[in-house]
């Protein structure tokens, strides 16, 4: 038995030239929808203060997006008009942070504010318009080296925070030398008034005349505590200097009161280390 088929209309054939560019134009896909985050960590990355401070500044109404109050769990991506009290802050597709490496010398103190007038840090450091440079670690007045600065509160926190036991390495000039029961004293643990301390690394340098060198690293920061740890063992520190802070070497090119700020494939060798 024969089966009739369904009859279907003949396609028409395009001309040849708009077959021709129909094979050579490229197909665009469409853009990805931008991407948007919450609204405490944008201001977080900001360096406005950490993520916990910026949800207590979101719940007070001092925030807003696109003229609109702000409430916690609002998110913001490009494009987005971000304002904190009178502070305006636009967020971007991709925005890197900013970091600064300085070479701190003595005589210079780490804080924006300081009753007896004495230089600081943030004195010499480039304005920012819509965020704030944060110190990473801090050194005291008689204490030189490196100093690093970002405008990330999230960058700032993964270096400092004490669960990430970042390395600070310190070149140490003394007195005399440290004898062997002194050596093994700083690495194995000192008391100190806020607890036990130890180095954990040690070596000698060696020195002229009277003065002796030591490199030594630590994983905390507690306040002032290499010289503390010495003055612990009886020994006073003439000379201290930071030389590293975790994956960051003080470049030998700064020089005492300089800074250099770090460029895109650094910075982004940076977060990968950090990881």
């Amino acid at each position: 038995m024969k089966v009739n088929r369904p009859i279907r209309p003949a396609k028409k054939k395009a001309p040849a030239a708009q077959r021709d560019a129909a094979k050579t134009t490229p197909v665009t896909p469409p853009a990805p929808p931008s991407a948007t985050f919450k609204l405490q960590k944008l201001l977080a990355h900001r360096g406005l203060g950490s993520r916990r401070e910026m949800e207590t500044l979101i719940a007070s109404g001092e925030v807003s997006v696109n003229g609109k109050t702000a409430t916690l769990g609002d998110r913001a991506g490009p494009g987005d008009v971000i304002r904190v009290g009178r502070r305006v802050i636009r967020v971007h597709e991709e925005e890197l942070p900013k970091v600064l490496l300085y070479h701190k010398p003595e005589g210079e103190i780490v804080s924006r504010h300081d009753p007896e007038g004495r230089p600081s840090v943030f004195d010499k450091l480039p304005h920012l318009r819509s965020s704030k440079w944060i110190a990473i670690g801090r050194l005291d007045f008689n204490t030189s080296g490196l100093l690093i600065f970002t405008n990330d509160g999230t960058l700032a926190n993964r270096l400092m925070h004490p669960r990430f036991e970042m390395e600070r390495e310190y070149a140490v000039r003394i007195l005399g030398e440290l004898s062997e029961e002194q050596m093994k004293q700083l690495t194995t643990g000192v008391q100190l008034e806020d607890g036990q301390a130890a180095f954990t690394y040690l070596a000698d340098q060696g020195g002229e005349g009277a003065n002796h060198w030591y490199r030594i690293i630590l994983k905390e920061g507690k306040n002032r505590e290499v010289r503390r740890m010495f003055e612990a063992i009886g020994i006073t520190v003439s000379r201290l200097m930071r030389v590293r802070f975790g994956p960051l070497n003080l470049p030998p090119r700064i020089k005492r009161g300089q800074w250099l700020e770090l460029d895109e494939k650094e910075t982004r060798r940076l977060l990968r280390l950090i990881e």
